[in-house]
């Protein structure tokens, strides 16, 4: 198992629970050691969250940054007004040194009002540039803290900055600070048409995989499904990348029980991630490092299968 696997707060905030009874439901979850928290929402809302998830027995392994509300309709770090810009470029300095301040090792930038709608809508090159300034002041914050931009190709806005792993790399290699990377959300991989185990493997070659978030979905949407529901052969081959790579990050549940149970939905995402895990354990990998060399994708397709459903791959 990873060393950390954590949950998003507001998925048991859902049943009307204040953030401390969230927390305390969270700890409740067998195999659950952290979460992760909105910035500022968690933090405006109750000024004690940090204390009352550490009462809890929860890590806070990363702050989520998120743009809400009329200010940020038009963007956040690429707004048309800079008054607006700076403000948003200033909550997420202030995300980087809150935690420095509280010993948390990540912050996440969602950039979802940053893009556009239309086509001569708007300059892509200063949007861009902006974008890059953006990321610098952040991560030039606290070097001891990673920050990473979480891409997503659409949603809210129609066209997003930020759309893929090859954006983000792209914005990281601009950046140029060794804290700033990328993470990686399964279902909005799967939005940009991506494999997810591929874009992994571009950040790890890069040592840019910050964060991956696990949830799944149909692929058009953000649908934000239990892990491993509709794409379970997608989440295997992550976690085999990651495994690969020796990657220590924290594993983190983005999904949406909007009608199920989310204690429950959140411990059949730890039995998923166990179930995964145990496969793993038992793939062949000189196999699979035979299947891969020849690149036989019927050949990958029979040993899987045979390792997960049974009966026989020759």
């Amino acid at each position: 198992m990873p060393p950390r696997l954590a949950t998003r707060l507001n998925s048991f905030r859902s049943q009307g629970r204040t953030a401390a009874e969230a927390l305390a439901a969270v700890a409740q979850v067998a195999g659950m050691t952290a979460v992760e928290l909105n910035y500022p929402q968690h933090f405006t809302a109750n000024r004690g969250i940090l204390a009352e998830a550490a009462a809890a027995g929860l890590a806070v392994t990363a702050l989520n940054l998120r743009w809400d509300g009329p200010d940020f309709v038009h963007g956040a770090f690429t707004h048309p007004d800079p008054a607006n810009r700076a403000t948003a470029v200033a909550q997420a300095c202030d995300a980087v040194a809150l935690a420095a301040a509280e010993g948390i090792g990540h912050v996440i930038l969602w950039m979802g009002p940053d893009g556009f709608d239309a086509p001569f809508q708007a300059e892509y090159a200063r949007l861009w540039d902006w974008e890059i300034a953006g990321f610098r002041a952040a991560a030039a914050v606290a070097p001891g803290v990673r920050v990473s931009v979480e891409y997503k190709p659409s949603d809210p806005r129609r066209v997003s900055l930020i759309r893929s792993m090859s954006d983000a790399l792209l914005a990281a290699g601009d950046v140029g600070a060794a804290n700033f990377g990328v993470t990686l959300d399964l279902c909005h991989a799967l939005m940009a048409g991506e494999n997810p185990a591929q874009a992994a493997a571009a950040a790890l070659a890069r040592g840019k995989l910050f964060g991956v978030h696990l949830n799944d979905g149909y692929g058009p949407a953000d649908d934000g499904l239990p892990v491993g529901s509709v794409h379970p052969w997608h989440l295997l081959e992550l976690m085999w990348e990651l495994r690969q790579a020796d990657w220590q990050g924290t594993l983190y549940f983005d999904t949406f029980p909007d009608r199920a149970d989310p204690a429950a939905e959140c411990a059949a995402n730890v039995a998923t991630i166990a179930r995964m895990t145990a496969l793993l354990d038992r793939l062949p990998a000189a196999r699979l490092a035979r299947i891969r060399a020849a690149q036989d994708g019927v050949a990958a397709g029979r040993m899987i299968q045979a390792l997960a459903l049974g009966g026989s791959d020759v």
